[in-house]
């Protein structure tokens, strides 16, 4: 199972790493934590030397009921750092955390190998096109609503039944504007409970049925630290442990905040299977 990031085939075989970079103010866990380019740059080292596969870069915040900014704002945000992080390490795998097709496009041009859209093209009409046209692989994630509505657009017929009739829909039309990588995203934190998050990655393993990579992205989402009524903060334990589980069935990415302990997971889980 390969994908093929700005002519390098990668191997998703193994399993393999998601650094974050949020350049928002407003994200749950490091919002504000950093500033400036150089700060930027030095965390993204860090994910690196530690280990991460790719970084996937946002200035767009999706948690329930973030601010909502322009275009404009998001463009401003993210285009230097990507520029810089380009420049600094040529051999990153950059991927651009956007649902407009705009920002997508000018990201891949400055350097951005992926696109990683909460939406699947729900959210602009314009993105699957655009990621046919600059080819890069696309990570389309199961949500309902935007990041403003979410939280109450959460009933379903059948959890896991529907979010695979959501995939099956929006996989054909992916394939139909001629997008040749998809990745899938269940979208845990989105549109969905805590009960139903617990519910998914129970059957996490069903969507598989798709033949296409998983991307699992829990790290340090309120599933984990509800469940135990502290904060982000305190849910690195947690993320560990149901990193691991996903990975135990059958993820093909993990999406942290924390590297070398994901690396460590995936190290381990794959020395077990082996």
């Amino acid at each position: 199972m390969y994908i093929n990031c700005k002519g390098q085939l990668i191997d998703l075989t193994t399993p393999k790493v998601m650094g974050i970079l949020n350049i928002t103010p407003d994200s749950f866990y490091d919002g504000g934590k950093r500033k400036t380019k150089m700060e930027f740059l030095l965390h993204a080292e860090k994910m690196l030397e530690e280990g991460a596969d790719f970084i996937d870069v946002g200035a767009y915040s999706s948690r329930p009921g973030a601010t909502d900014i322009t275009e404009e704002e998001e463009l401003k945000r993210i285009l230097p750092v990507i520029e810089s992080l380009v420049e600094n390490f040529p051999d990153i795998i950059l991927s651009v955390d956007t649902f407009r097709s705009n920002v997508a496009k000018n990201c891949v041009e400055a350097g951005a190998a992926m696109v990683n859209d909460i939406s699947a093209g729900s959210l602009d009409p314009k993105m699957m096109k655009t990621v046919a046209d600059v080819q890069v692989p696309y990570i389309m994630m199961h949500m309902r609503g935007n990041p403003q509505t979410m939280k109450d657009l959460n009933e379903y017929n059948d959890l896991a039944e529907d979010i695979l009739y959501y995939f099956s829909e929006k996989t054909a039309e992916a394939k139909d504007h001629g997008i040749n990588d998809l990745i899938i995203d269940p979208g845990f934190g989105f549109s969905k409970n805590i009960s139903q998050n617990f519910e998914l990655l129970s059957k996490l393993e069903l969507l598989k049925n798709l033949e296409l990579p998983i991307l699992s992205a829990l790290s340090r989402k309120s599933l984990i630290y509800k469940t135990f009524q502290t904060t982000p903060e305190e849910a690195l334990n947690g993320t560990t442990v149901l990193n691991t589980i996903s990975l135990m069935k059958g993820a093909n990415i993990i999406r942290v905040h924390d590297v070398k302990e994901a690396v460590e997971c995936v190290k381990l889980t794959e020395r077990m299977k082996n």
